[in-house]
């Protein structure tokens, strides 16, 4: 039995088994094809379309590699007020969204109560609530989830302690870890993630990343290309391989088959079809941007984000478009994880057994 088949059946590979995967082309195609596959069996051929609404680019953090860091004087900051938060979900809930994503930079720009009134104010709309606010404390966390949220994504970015501690400035690994069962305990459909391809990182990292994520049993795992981004340490650094982050998304699907696996828009600033390329090596969300006007230029993570002149609208219909082109459909629920309402099930059979 070959690795891909092994992963095909067990859904399970050893950190050595990865590491061959990841470092060898001979692999590709067939991980490829595999990951469509067992996404097809696993989570079905509709694509979640995900509302992501970039509410400030504000962030008290200094990470070498992302546009938004507070050191980075160049960009013009932004907060949108809560009214034109909502105004802007009541837009894209009109669209056809069923989630949207709350992101920002990581700060207490909004206190927690300003914040749960526009978690509030989305749910009454109708829509899901997913958060991806960075790290907060186990009662800013329960206060959100109270007030109406369901999602929350923070990416660990690496397990690589060394290289974690390198990039992050007065940040701690262990905090972020901490965040991550916090958020799980509290009954969050779970997100994290890595970024593929920063300085320094090996590929016997990447699989430890694969195991975490195995281990951890995730809801959603986000994967992403590192894009140096001028005006930080990393600017002249060497990005990311569009094709080495093919690979980490597809063997998180052969690992985690049914979870949720964003087409991530950094994918399609490397490779002019990359988010189609991903929705058939494994991933089945795709999170184009509901913000209007300047400010989807302003959220600036890295150069080259693609979109940025468009509107919302013509946004949905160009990704919808693509989708429907490789055979695909748009999903019409709320895009929870099958993996989430399979653990709610297990959940519930336990209780129901030891009542």
């Amino acid at each position: 039995m070959d690795f891909i088949e092994k992963a095909v059946q067990t859904h399970d590979l050893t950190h050595a088994e990865l590491v061959e995967i990841l470092g060898s082309s001979h692999y590709d195609e067939a991980l490829w094809y595999a990951a469509d596959k067992m996404r097809q069996n696993h989570v079905g051929n509709d694509v979640h379309l995900k509302g992501l609404l970039e509410f400030s680019n504000i962030c008290s953090r200094t990470c070498y590699y992302c546009g938004l860091r507070a050191e980075n004087r160049s960009i013009k900051r932004y907060k949108l007020s809560a009214e034109e938060i909502r105004a802007f979900a009541k837009k894209a809930i009109s669209y056809g969204y069923k989630t949207i994503v709350l992101q920002s930079g990581e700060s207490h720009t909004y206190d927690c109560q300003t914040l749960c009134d526009i978690i509030a104010s989305i749910r009454s709309l109708g829509a899901t609530v997913t958060l991806s606010l960075g790290e907060k404390s186990k009662e800013e966390y329960q206060a959100y989830k109270e007030a109406g949220a369901n999602r929350y994504l923070l990416r660990i970015e690496t397990t690589d302690k060394a290289l974690y501690a390198s990039l992050h400035p007065r940040m701690s690994f262990e905090n972020r870890l901490n965040c991550l069962y916090t958020l799980k305990a509290l009954g969050y459909e779970t997100g994290s993630g890595s970024l593929i391809g920063l300085p320094n990182q090996s590929i016997d990292s990447l699989a430890n990343d694969l195991l975490f994520f195995k281990n951890f049993d995730f809801d959603m795992i986000g994967i992403g290309p590192f894009i140096p981004s001028e005006n930080t340490p990393l600017a002249h650094a060497k990005g990311g391989s569009f094709t080495m982050a093919l690979k980490m998304m597809a063997l998180v699907r052969l690992l985690l088959p049914k979870i949720n696996i964003p087409a991530t828009t950094a994918m399609e600033t490397l490779d002019s079809n990359g988010r189609t390329r991903a929705l058939q090596s494994g991933a089945n969300v795709v999170m184009p941007v509901i913000t209007e006007g300047e400010y989807r230029a302003l959220y600036r993570l890295y150069p080259g984000k693609i979109c940025i002149d468009d509107t919302p609208k013509q946004c949905r219909l160009c990704i919808s478009g693509k989708i429907i082109a490789i055979g695909r459909g748009i999903a019409s629920n709320n895009g929870d994880s099958e993996r989430f309402i399979a653990r709610k099930e297990e959940q519930r059979r336990y209780y129901d057994a030891n009542a």
